[in-house]
Parts: C-alpha cells; structure tokens; sequence
C-alpha cells in the first residue's frame, strides 16, 4: 500500500487517479484550515472554507499534468497557489469587481503562505525530539491534521490566537466567553494539541 506523500505523487504522475485522490486528502484540513483564516480575515460567513477547498482540489485535478515538482514540500506550495487563486476569485465575487487582479492574488498568496509558516513554527514548540523532526511530512499539514481532531472550541481558539494574531480580550469577544475562560480553553487546547501530534509521531 502506497503511504508516503512522494510515493502517491509517484503513483498520480503514472495516471493512477486514485492515487492522486489520496494525495488531495492528506491536505484536506490543511487547506481548509489556510482557507478558514483567510475568509475570517475578509469575508466571514459568506463563503464555506470547505467549498474554496473542493475547488482547489478539482482545479489541482484539472491541471496536475501542469505541477514539476517532486516533493511534498513543493506539492503543498501549488497547492496554496491554488488555494489563493480561488480565494482571490471569490473576493472578486463579493467586491463586485471585473477581471484578474495579480496583486490580489499576491496578496492573499503571502498571507497564506505567512499563516503556513505559523502554523508550522510559531504555534507551539511540538516538535524538539530527532524522532519528530525525522517524520517525513510536513509539519504544517501534520498540525492541520491534529487540529482537525480537536473539539471545535480548541480548534477556534488556536486558530484566533496563533494563526488569527488576535489578543486573548480579542478572542474572548469572538467566542462570547470572558477573558479568564478564554485563556484557560487556550491552555487545555494546546495539551490537547500536543496530545495528538505526539500520537502522529
């Protein structure tokens, strides 16, 4: 059974659509994880991050004979590109506005790629052991991964505080709970966090 990243992307390359399929799937809560902060961001209740990410993956089906890269690494990048290229699409939707707009698409190209690196080494400090570092993933998508496992008042309020950059009085306001529970739900969120990353390992 094909397991690893590059070898579904081995498999996708030779025609196999199911392969390919497996491939889009591991970066499903990634993606909708870098959707959800964008639209929360611009356009909050408008648009489902879930739609945005159900287009990217047809688009990335559509066009994959287009993708050079080779490693997961530069998979996930095309992938946002992508990501940012609907975002951009649907803002165009809500403004009113006609026609491309590359700055736009820039734009939310940074910020998406800014949230990754968030994600990936500014949440918290998961992954200190060698055996950790040695996981073959991407420590972004792993994170998504184990913040899609958490109940959805620890995945709110990690996502508002680390990816978000709100304060606690902030968070608090957004969650309609007071700054003392918002802090402790914070707390417990993170234990969990590091409760299901360590079990990834």
């Amino acid at each position: 059974m094909t397991t690893t990243p590059e070898q579904l992307l081995q498999e996708a390359r030779k025609g196999d659509p199911a392969a390919l399929g497996r491939l889009l799937e591991l970066y499903r809560h990634y993606l909708t994880l870098m959707a959800r902060v964008q639209i929360g961001q611009r356009i909050q209740g408008k648009v489902d991050p879930a739609d945005l990410v159900q287009d990217t993956f047809l688009e990335a089906h559509r066009n994959f004979a287009k993708f050079r890269g080779t490693s997961e690494a530069e998979f996930v990048s095309w992938l946002r590109q992508i990501l940012a290229g609907n975002l951009a699409d649907m803002l165009r939707r809500y403004l009113g506005t006609k026609g491309r707009d590359v700055r736009l698409e820039r734009e939310i190209q940074n910020a998406i790629d800014c949230s990754s690196v968030l994600l990936d080494r500014g949440l918290i400090a998961v992954q200190s052991t060698p055996s950790q570092q040695a996981v073959n993933r991407e420590q972004a998508v792993l994170l998504a991964d184990a913040l899609g496992e958490l109940t959805d008042n620890y995945r709110e309020v990690i996502v508002l505080r680390h990816l978000e950059g709100l304060t606690f009085p902030e968070v608090a306001q957004r969650m309609n709970r007071s700054v003392n529970s918002v802090e402790k739900l914070w707390m417990r969120a993170l234990i969990q966090l590091r409760q299901r990353m360590e079990s990834m390992t």
